[in-house]
């Protein structure tokens, strides 16, 4: 943890608003440093502007200027989704700048110990599960970061006697340098973002970021279960927790036969609770196991654990339940933004699976669907830029039934033509929902409509 005194007079750029901008322009201009809010959209489309003004924060809004990032500032703070290709970033690399994200700044002021969770697929379903865990344990904590609250709006008001539980994604992660998180957590690495990234090899590293700076005292928390998460282990110096649907770990939280049991370093094995008191359908009891153990580590009951697993049924927009019309039962998972995620959704069902996918075109062309579409689909409907591959694919597979539509809204009545009793129809796009929606929450929002006005 700094002093307030580190940051008086310190000359620093906040680039872009949104809500971790504003966040952590007001914490450090509250800490005394000279700050500088920059974003390029026009200042029409910057409602928050105004409100750092009135605190004394400049903001300059409409493009970059030339001189934004010169030899007197000290530190650039950037929104996460903000590029390293952007020119004020490559200025401020070329110059010598420290380049971070708002998370080390809320890491390097708080008083709080944290708990990280990342991964490619299940961060804010296990994140949303520890914080219900903790609480249901009375174990002082908060959660932000990636879902909720921004970490800087949180973090200078927490004590040293609760948990920060922050879902962090690859770009927070990819701007840090100090940060330590007492338990961090991977949950697995599949390739995304690569847009953003360049390569898989960047975006590993990234996620792997989350572990740099542990000591030998600090907890890992791990996915047995996925080959990326083992080879990340060798490089892990902190004491690991290992979770896992398929094998007895040496330490963690696992599933044998029809039991979940736990092992944690200095106690007895002891089973947690039987596998069929999960509520998490599927592969997302990995989600389960992983906010077990997390929740273990920081000091949470059993008790309380076990009754938050045997409750909890998901998070919005992730392999939702929706409704059952007719003896067909509908599932909203729009939040599956990348093929793995959409594997593991249809793997989570036995019955037939009428499947709604398709959106923004990366350049991606699903090979590795054709499989699960083969042993899992009675139809497909897609939309969006990614329909025809979607649909190629699916006719690789042997699919039956195979429709390509204008958007959500038709996909719905096209996939309740097609499913009968004992089916199941699945939003599960494996594509992000930009060409359309501006966001998964929004296009899983009009799916939900739509299902109900059936």
């Amino acid at each position: 943890m700094s002093s307030s005194d580190d940051w008086k007079g310190l000359r620093v750029v906040v680039l872009g608003l949104a809500r971790s901008g504003v966040a952590v322009a007001k914490l450090l201009h509250d800490l005394g440093a000279k700050v500088t809010v920059n974003d390029r959209k026009p200042r029409s489309e910057c409602p928050e502007a105004e409100a750092l003004e009135k605190l004394g924060v400049p903001v300059i809004c409409g493009g970059h200027p030339v001189d934004l990032i010169h030899d007197r500032v000290n530190l650039l703070v950037k929104n996460p989704g903000i590029p390293y290709t952007a020119p004020p970033v490559q200025s401020a690399i070329t110059k010598g700048i420290p380049v971070v994200t708002e998370v080390e700044i809320a890491y390097r002021i708080t008083k709080a110990p944290v708990i990280g969770i990342t991964g490619s697929n299940g961060k804010t379903t296990t994140t949303t599960l520890v914080g219900r865990m903790l609480a249901a344990g009375d174990v002082p904590s908060q959660v932000a970061g990636n879902i909720g609250r921004a970490l800087a709006e949180v973090a200078p008001g927490m004590g040293a006697e609760e948990w920060l539980v922050a879902e962090l994604s690859s770009f927070q992660l990819k701007g840090v340098n100090t940060f330590r998180p007492r338990i961090g957590a991977l949950l697995n690495i599949v390739p995304a973002h690569l847009d953003y990234h360049g390569d898989l090899v960047d975006y590993t590293e990234s996620k792997e970021k989350l572990f740099m700076n542990q000591r030998t005292e600090d907890i890992a928390v791990l996915n047995r279960d996925s080959s990326a998460c083992r080879a990340a282990a060798e490089k892990i110096s902190s004491n690991i927790l290992w979770f896992s649907r398929r094998e007895r770990v040496s330490q963690g939280v696992f599933i044998e036969g029809d039991r979940v049991i736990a092992r944690l370093p200095g106690k007895p094995e002891w089973e947690l609770m039987p596998v069929s008191e999960m509520r998490l359908p599927g592969v997302h009891q990995e989600n389960g196991l992983a906010a077990a153990a997390i929740a273990l580590a920081a000091g949470c009951p059993a008790e309380a654990v076990r009754r938050e697993l045997s409750a909890f049924t998901g998070v919005e927009h992730r392999l939702e339940f929706v409704t059952e019309k007719r003896g067909v039962r509908w599932y909203n998972d729009s939040k599956a933004t990348n093929a793995k995620a959409a594997v593991s959704a249809m793997d989570s069902f036995t019955e037939p699976v009428i499947l709604i996918a398709g959106g923004l075109d990366r350049g991606v062309e699903f090979p590795e669907l054709i499989p699960v579409f083969g042993r899992r689909l009675k139809g497909i409907v897609t939309y969006g830029q990614t329909a025809d591959i979607l649909i190629a694919r699916a006719k690789e597979a042997g699919v039956p039934h195979r429709l390509r539509v204008n958007d959500v809204k038709e996909a719905v009545g096209a996939a309740a033509s097609m499913a009968g009793k004992g089916d199941i129809v699945l939003l599960s796009p494996a594509c992000a929902s930009w060409d359309q929606y501006t966001s998964f929450e929004e296009r899983g929002s009009i799916f939900k409509q739509a299902v109900h006005n059936l």
